[in-house]
């Protein structure tokens, strides 16, 4: 289940991201991602986190296959909500191929569009002391913390 605060609910928000952000068609689902001013919040004292809202019109299918389709892509956004930027809004709408597609596939496609439209937060949490990329280097570092010249003694 997607919790509520990672949920649009109000139409101007979904008409912000659908008019103002960027989007992505995949073969069952078209990805709408907008980002947030991050001085900007609903809720002043809330927490920053994305959010992610559903449009699955009558043309998927009757009301039992809209609300499927509905389930399904709550539960493919819930697992992936946290990877998301927290100042990143989502709208996932659902086309005709949905209703048809297994939860493995709108999963993939899913991840697909957000992943092409940069919406994953890259930034790592705590850096490890193991990471490479570390800007600080690590007590487990072999080499010096200090760039060297590249001209060593038997380079003279």
């Amino acid at each position: 289940m997607l919790p509520e605060q990672h949920r649009l609910h109000r139409s101007a928000d979904f008409r912000a991201t659908t008019r103002g952000g960027r989007r992505v068609g995949r073969r069952d689902v078209v990805v709408h991602v907008a980002t947030r001013r991050s001085d900007v919040r609903r809720d002043p004292g809330g927490p920053r986190v994305a959010r992610v809202g559903l449009v699955v019109s009558k043309a998927v299918g009757p009301a039992v296959t809209r609300h499927r389709v509905a389930r399904r892509l709550r539960h493919v956004c819930a697992s992936m909500v946290a990877d998301l930027d927290p100042n990143t809004d989502v709208v996932v709408r659902a086309l005709v191929g949905s209703a048809t597609a297994s939860s493995s596939d709108l999963d993939r496609q899913l991840r697909s569009a957000l992943r092409r439209l940069g919406a994953f937060d890259e930034s790592p949490a705590v850096p490890s002391a193991f990471d490479e990329s570390s800007a600080v280097p690590s007590a487990f570092d072999e080499s010096p913390a200090v760039p060297t010249s590249g001209r060593g003694p038997s380079d003279r």
